[in-house]
């Protein structure tokens, strides 16, 4: 009888992994189709990826930058800080959660990116144009990264690549000033990066 039960849980555990496996995998939003252009920030092009763990080979820029996996959330800020901001990553790979050095201290200096590391909440508020860094979950154990599209003294807007077929490419979170500093009301976001000594552009 236990054997039976042993058999029929594998045979369970299975079906959710094959499940699971091809959601992650293939575009079941017939509305869209993978590489089509859903959204844009300053002229940096959004594109829809369809399952989070689809991809669609490698984009490099021409010459040999690496950008990320099209058509992945991180394809999307490295392009953005690329082709917006004019910024190259020393370290040009890693997984999302990757962005954000737990080792350090609010205000310092990340070295694999290049950029000034916040920690979420910090005295500094969130500007346009922040890279924004989500840790891992159960279902995504690579993190999220999104760009700062818009800010105000109550509100974070973010905009993002690859948040699932039926995510959206916005999505906005809580802005909250207690004691001197800022914090974003999602318990996922560690913190946020930014480029300094590069004026920040307008949004949308």
């Amino acid at each position: 009888m236990r054997k039976q039960h042993i058999i029929i849980l594998l045979a369970l555990f299975l079906v959710l992994a094959g499940g699971y496996w091809s959601f992650t995998k293939f575009n079941f939003n017939t509305d869209y189709e993978v590489g089509q252009v859903v959204d844009s920030l300053n002229g940096v092009k959004v594109y829809y990826n369809g399952g989070i763990n689809h991809v669609s080979g490698r984009n490099l820029t021409s010459g040999g930058y690496n950008l990320g996996l099209k058509y992945q959330c991180v394809e999307f800020v490295k392009r953005y800080y690329y082709e917006g901001l004019h910024h190259m990553m020393p370290d040009s790979y890693g997984h999302a959660k990757d962005f954000y050095d737990a080792s350090l201290g609010d205000g310092q200096l990340n070295t694999q990116r290049g950029l000034i590391q916040y920690t979420n909440p910090s005295p500094a508020k969130p500007l346009i144009s922040d890279l924004v860094v989500f840790s891992p979950t159960v279902y995504n154990r690579y993190g999220h990264v999104a760009i700062v599209a818009s800010v105000s003294d109550s509100h974070v807007e973010i905009i993002q690549q690859n948040p699932g077929p039926y995510g959206s490419s916005r999505e906005t979170f809580p802005l909250v000033k207690m004691d001197g500093v800022w914090q974003i009301d999602n318990m996922r976001i560690m913190g946020w990066l930014r480029l300094v000594e590069t004026s920040t552009p307008a949004g949308r």
